[in-house]
């Protein structure tokens, strides 16, 4: 019978990839799981090693530390993995700044260290990865890791939210542009997933903005599963035929 999520013998990039990750790490196993060769990417090889570790045929995967803000950079380092280790059937970007940025201290620093990272190396990747030799014969598919704060405006996250709405437009713009490459360009737009990171959301929140949080959840918080399930669906062949596309996995934040 035939598995629209088997990931057999396709090479994928996948960022944010290191061990303290909730999210990039259950991406990174899940894509395992279903046969995958990953290259994991982030700044700490121990991390990634760490990852690595976890998962299924850990001799087929490779790491490659690098840091996304040196955005120039990315598309001859791209073009080096896949010289040495064969083209990318498709790219992860789970990389990403978070955080609370109250209107009263936002600056510069702080709208470069979130736009970088989130918007810029979100180009640059792609553009790496639609180069000649980069990217597999008959196309392939990008999804970024973006966030429900996109979509619905949240207090204090002005310009965490921002560079999250951006990856819609970016995503809608670049599926026109690869289309004729048959390189797929789509979201996946998370709520609150239960991790290390939320636990953090969580502490720095009042009891009654808690309560309001766990509220707007109706299906209740994620797990980190749910969002690699649905990376997994958009680069294999299940979703062979959707690009330009926002996917909230969010139980339900957005619906109200």
């Amino acid at each position: 019978m035939r598995n629209p999520l088997d990931l057999t013998g396709r090479r994928l990039l996948v960022t944010g990839a290191s061990a303290d990750s909730d999210i990039g790490r259950e991406i990174c196993r899940t894509l395992a799981g279903l046969g995958a060769a990953l290259t994991l990417v982030g700044r700490r090889a121990d991390a990634l090693e760490a990852t690595r570790a976890l998962l299924d045929g850990p001799e087929r995967h490779s790491v490659a530390p690098f840091d996304l803000t040196d955005l120039d950079a990315i598309p001859g380092w791209m073009k080096g993995l896949a010289e040495a280790g064969g083209p990318f059937a498709g790219l992860v970007h789970s990389a990403s700044e978070q955080g609370y940025s109250v209107l009263r201290q936002v600056n510069r620093a702080q709208f470069d260290r979130y736009f970088t990272l989130n918007v810029g190396a979100s180009l640059m990747l792609a553009r790496g990865f639609h180069q000649k030799g980069v990217f597999a014969p008959g196309g392939g598919s990008i999804v970024y890791v973006g966030s429900v704060a996109g979509l619905k405006g949240q207090k204090g996250r002005s310009l965490y939210a921002a560079s999250k709405a951006a990856l819609v437009s970016i995503a809608q713009s670049l599926a026109l542009e690869l289309a004729d490459k048959r390189i797929r360009v789509n979201v996946v737009a998370p709520a609150v997933v239960l991790g290390a990171k939320a636990e953090k959301q969580f502490a720095m929140l009042p009891v009654e903005q808690n309560a309001a949080l766990a509220a707007a959840h109706p299906l209740g918080y994620g797990a980190p599963q749910d969002v690699a399930d649905a990376v997994a669906y958009l680069l294999a062949d299940s979703g062979r035929w959707v690009t330009g596309t926002v996917l909230p996995v969010d139980g339900g934040f957005t619906a109200g």
